[in-house]
């Protein structure tokens, strides 16, 4: 069984801090449940063009507000608490936050925990692990 709290794993080497974002990755691949976890928080006024090539994501906001943009077909959707969205066609999209945002994250394959955005906005499928 693992137990970890939020506020037990920010501030470790679990946290990850980019432009516009940090990612609190509470479950890693070296975790051995086949999925990644995260507590992601998306910065106010902050416009991330990803496209996640090598992952399915999916994730839950839990609080703040935002937008995200479908790249292939311009459709934009309200992200508000309570919002789930998929990222099973690995798609291209823009997400805005008119808020900070916190959000719960699941990535299949998961990450090993050092991964930021590339230059397409892809995470690599193989990173150096986080030694805890």
């Amino acid at each position: 069984m693992i137990v970890r709290t939020l506020q037990a794993t920010r501030d470790t080497k679990r946290q990850i801090n980019s432009k516009g974002w940090n990612s609190v990755r509470m479950l890693l691949a070296k975790d051995g449940v086949g999925f990644s976890f995260h507590i992601t928080t998306i910065y106010r006024d902050a416009e991330l063009h990803m496209h996640y090539q090598n992952h399915s994501e999916s994730v839950y906001c839990i609080s703040g507000r935002g937008s995200i943009t479908n790249q292939a077909n311009g459709e934009v959707h309200a992200i508000e608490p309570g919002t789930l969205y998929v990222l099973d066609q690995h798609d291209a999209h823009v997400l805005r936050a008119t808020e900070e945002m916190q959000m719960a994250c699941v990535f299949n394959p998961p990450l090993h925990g050092n991964e930021v955005h590339n230059a397409e906005g892809a995470y690599a499928l193989s990173a150096d692990a986080i030694e805890d």
